[in-house]
């Protein structure tokens, strides 16, 4: 699947705003504390949430470092010029393609 976000995007954000499955968010893992990260949320957890990459051949998610900590759930997406669909702030995509990933589903999923 191709990123939602192309290098070079900016991202408003808003501290503490309710999230739910599909939304992308600002985090750090548990077990990465020192990285910061902005990926799609997949289903709450141990007090956190399972994140989830929308290319998953090429990123890293809750499959490598567990269960994150959401800070922000990204509200607005600008595309600067030169990128396709530049020049205007645009709606966060809020849409999960598909079902979660094998290693998230609950085994009634399974």
């Amino acid at each position: 699947m191709t990123p939602t976000l192309l290098p070079g995007d900016w991202l408003l954000v808003r501290y503490g705003a309710p999230v739910r499955p599909g939304a992308i968010v600002l985090a750090r893992f548990r077990r990465r504390p020192d990285l910061l990260v902005i990926k799609r949320a997949v289903a709450e957890q141990d007090g956190g949430w399972l994140l989830a990459s929308d290319n998953a051949g090429q990123g890293s998610d809750s499959r490598q470092y567990g269960v994150a900590d959401v800070l922000a759930r990204a509200v607005r997406v600008w595309r600067p010029e030169g990128l396709p669909g530049a020049g205007r702030w645009r709606s966060a995509p809020r849409r999960w393609w598909g079902m979660a990933p094998r290693e998230f589903r609950s085994p009634e999923q399974a």
